[in-house]
């Protein structure tokens, strides 16, 4: 986001649109398919952990919240088959059960990085800073009320649909501090290096140096110059 585009005064539905465009960067980049969600938003009374995967993670610090990412189990297998194949798996030795360990593990590390890439663009955007815990994944079979102490004085809730590549659904919700963030001047924002970059940058072999020339070699450049 730049200068220009940071709003005056920028509100929790705000921070709800950043955290759908966390949302569908991650998970279009790691599956290689369009991931969006509605337009429309739903405001909700309270957040549900639901079927097929649940997820929930608090953030704490500028501003208090919960998110919630409910998977069906099609839109989970779809995410957790197209993410390995595009990391070089072969489709055989994927699991083929979303109660399968391994799609929990897997469903859990795109969340985390999901509220990373959030997280940052706090920083850099709004200056506050915020934490989150290890994103807790579940696969359960009927709803369940998820009561969290979140420090949440004021909440609003909203529900948001999502569509995968292949147009299975799945719904995040966010619970957050009816809160503003006022600009009171003008300020660019602050790029964070992104550690996943860096430490691609430092996986890469350093270049070769070219050996130094060797007796032989000045002998025969010298001879071909009739010295």
């Amino acid at each position: 986001m730049t200068l220009s585009t940071i709003p005056a005064v920028y509100g929790a539905e705000d921070i709800l649109v950043s955290l759908c465009n966390s949302v569908t960067r991650v998970l279009s980049v790691a599956t290689q398919g369009a991931v969006h969600y509605s337009a429309m938003v739903q405001r909700i009374s309270k957040t549900c952990l639901k079927p097929d995967i649940g997820c929930f993670v608090l953030f704490n610090g500028g501003f208090s919240g919960l998110v919630i990412i409910n998977f069906s189990a099609a839109a989970a297998m779809e995410i957790y088959e197209r993410y390995m194949v595009s990391m070089g798996m072969a489709r055989d030795d994927l699991a083929n059960a979303f109660t399968s360990e391994e799609v929990s593990n897997v469903m859990g590390e795109l969340v985390n990085q999901v509220v990373g890439d959030f997280t940052g663009k706090v920083r850099r955007e709004l200056q506050t800073h915020i934490t989150q815990n290890q994103p807790k994944m579940l696969v359960i079979n009927q709803q369940v009320v998820l009561s969290v102490d979140a420090n949440l004085d004021q909440p609003e809730a909203h529900r948001v649909s999502f569509y995968t590549a292949n147009n299975n659904i799945f719904y995040l919700e966010l619970a957050i501090d009816r809160t503003q963030f006022v600009k009171l001047h003008d300020f660019e924002p602050q790029d964070v290096p992104d550690p996943d970059a860096l430490m691609a940058q430092a996986a890469q072999p350093m270049p070769a140096f070219a050996q130094a020339p060797t007796e032989a070699d000045t002998e025969a450049l010298l001879k071909s110059l009739g010295m």
